[in-house]
């Protein structure tokens, strides 16, 4: 049986409390409504104290109440107030103290906002699995455009941003703007026809695609599948800058690079006047260096070669063997010195470890050291004998004050069953004519019990 056709039979002759009741009710009603999508409008919201929101969901024909829990509110963003118009998704229940129908609710959204939201995830799988957002296909910018078209609404925000960014940046680029509607049904078919007339002219090195930010329903036009695919199928590389940056659209994912905002953009489309006006500067100055380095090093080969020429002359030539002769002379001596003072450092080296190993000091030492250690253990010993030997006698005279011994010599007995050596300690343990073995001091009597008396304990 399907869950929507089950039904509740109880028992024969079974009579059902409200609190039975209400729990197959409720238990039935889950089993077949555990998790279901609502759209309604919010009315009665209210937040008390704990957190929770209660709230009634409502159309035209019928009304539900419903709670979204606290731990379900976190990370919504949007606060419930009466007249939304919401989807939920949660279960359906009943509440058992009062017998009320309500919808226990999982999430919320906004009712528009999720479904566009939907429609994008679904719309950005799909394409994503065609392969029209793969990085294979993205082209690189050129480094140096000369003509930008920009393809954005006239009396934006975003184009003032971007020809502000880009007069600052760069003014020597030429930029056409490209005027499209960037909201409402017509906008999706005016920026794919635009994107075409802009790549059958072919004047442009780069086209940027932008607006400002937005609601997500202002930005849709820029989710369109046909916008997405005359992006990707544009010959002239595209930038793509729609709303903020937090902000994604299906035409940037489709997009050859994809910026923040417009401005951020425009900063991307183009290099810097001052970082080239700077490059210039150090490439001038880097030719002047080595125009510089080329003549020094030009002169001083001029030197080299007239420095040769005067070398060779067969009386410089004889002036320098004789200066070597007596370089190499020198230095012969030097080494000769060198070598010497070496062996002599070694001798003295040597006599000093031979000095420095002899076993006579360590003898010595280690003779004193026995010596010392022989006389702390002779002191120690005998420390440690009479502590011990005062311990001893310590216990001694404990053991003697506590040993039964001492209060037999103060004249008392103990008497003990004979047979089986037990200390008798009560009359009731002798009766007349036992014979109870006593220990004295100094010796044990066997006597005989001819009376038992009781003592009288009461007072």
């Amino acid at each position: 049986m399907s869950p929507t056709t089950q039904t509740f039979v109880a028992p024969d002759r079974e009579v059902l409390t409200p609190s039975l009741l209400n729990r197959h009710a409720r238990e039935l009603i889950e089993d077949v409504f555990h998790s279901i999508w609502i759209e309604g409008e919010l009315s009665n919201v209210s937040r008390p104290a704990s957190g929770h929101v209660y709230f009634t969901l409502k159309d035209a024909g019928a009304q539900v109440r419903g709670a979204l829990f606290k731990s379900r509110t976190f990370g919504m963003r949007f606060k419930p107030a009466d007249g939304m118009q919401v989807l939920v998704r949660g279960k359906v229940s009943l509440y058992e103290a009062r017998g009320e129908f309500q919808l226990i609710a999982e999430h919320m959204e906004p009712a528009g906002e999720g479904a566009l939201q939907r429609e994008f995830e679904q719309l950005k799988a799909r394409l994503a699995a065609e392969g029209l957002f793969d990085a294979a296909l993205k082209r690189p910018l050129p480094a140096w455009p000369r003509r930008i078209g920009v393809i954005t609404s006239p009396s934006g925000a975003a184009i003032r941003d971007v020809l502000s960014v880009l007069a600052r940046r760069f003014p020597l680029v030429d930029v056409d703007v490209l005027p499209v509607p960037v909201q409402g049904r017509e906008a999706p078919a005016a920026i794919v026809a635009m994107l075409q007339a802009a790549n059958a002219a072919a004047r442009h090195d780069v086209l940027l695609l932008t607006r400002g930010g937005g609601s997500l329903e202002d930005l849709w036009a820029f989710n369109d599948e046909s916008v997405a695919r005359a992006v990707r199928a544009s010959a002239i590389p595209v930038v793509a800058a729609v709303g903020h940056e937090i902000d994604f659209s299906i035409a940037e994912f489709a997009a050859d690079l994809r910026a923040a905002t417009p401005s951020a953009a425009a900063e991307l489309l183009v290099p810097e006047r001052d970082a080239l006006l700077r490059q210039l500067g150090d490439a001038r100055r880097s030719v002047v260096r080595a125009q510089g380095r080329r003549i020094e090093t030009l002169a001083q080969r001029v030197d080299h070669l007239q420095a040769r020429l005067v070398a060779r002359h067969p009386r410089n030539q004889l002036l320098q063997t004789q200066q070597r002769l007596q370089g190499l002379r020198a230095r012969l001596v030097q080494i000769s010195e060198r070598r010497d003072e070496q062996r002599r450092a070694r001798v003295r080296h040597i006599l000093s470890r031979l000095r420095g190993v002899s076993p006579q000091p360590h003898i010595t030492q280690t003779r004193e050291r026995a010596q010392t250690l022989a006389a702390r253990l002779r002191i120690l010993a005998a420390t440690r004998v009479e502590r011990q030997r005062a311990h001893l006698l310590e216990l001694a005279r404990g053991l003697h004050a506590t040993s039964p011994l001492a209060t037999l010599e103060r004249g008392y007995a103990i008497l003990l069953d004979p047979a089986t050596g037990t200390t008798l300690r009560s009359v009731k343990m002798m009766k007349p004519g036992d014979v109870v073995a006593t220990r004295l001091a100094d010796g044990h009597v066997d006597l005989r019990v001819l009376n038992v008396r009781a003592l009288d304990t009461t007072f």
